[in-house]
């Protein structure tokens, strides 16, 4: 080995290692970004056909988006993440191309959002900039009878 070429892996590491650092937390927030979608549609679609079928009590939206959202809250990490619920009651939904009446007129529209905050919101390693959205969204809109329980449209 020459005396010119000593040091050469330590530089080279030097300069490469804030990129890889920087590709590591992408890999890390997309994987976490990921998990998080795939517990999310599955709790969110078991949440609406428990609780925004038939809620306990009165027939109130209120009441079920609240049970919604307090149940997809307890099976998602809420640190990094928001759940955010809304239902609307129409029976625009329900009519086919052509038909004047409702076929179904009791159908009810969930809209469930989350909102994933990455980690970190951001930073700079020897000049390599690290600064990810300030939310990752991820939506989940399902269509339910609230008097047939069970019932998907």
């Amino acid at each position: 080995m020459s005396r010119e070429n000593r040091g050469q892996m330590t530089v080279e590491f030097a300069v490469l290692m804030p990129v890889v650092i920087v590709v590591a937390l992408v890999v890390f927030n997309l994987t976490k970004f990921c998990e998080m979608c795939a517990v999310f549609d599955r709790v969110s679609k078991d949440a609406v056909l428990s609780q925004g079928v038939a809620p306990s009590g009165d027939q109130a939206t209120s009441t079920s988006v609240d049970a919604v959202r307090s149940a997809i809250e307890a099976a998602v990490d809420s640190r990094q993440c928001e759940i955010e619920v809304t239902a609307e009651r129409s029976s625009e939904g329900a009519r086919g191309e052509g038909v004047t009446f409702p076929v179904s007129p009791l159908l009810t529209t969930y809209h469930c959002k989350l909102r994933f905050r990455p980690w970190p919101s951001s930073f700079s390693l020897a000049g390599v900039l690290f600064s990810p959205p300030p939310f990752l969204v991820h939506e989940r809109t399902i269509v339910v009878d609230r008097f047939r329980p069970g019932v998907v449209a």
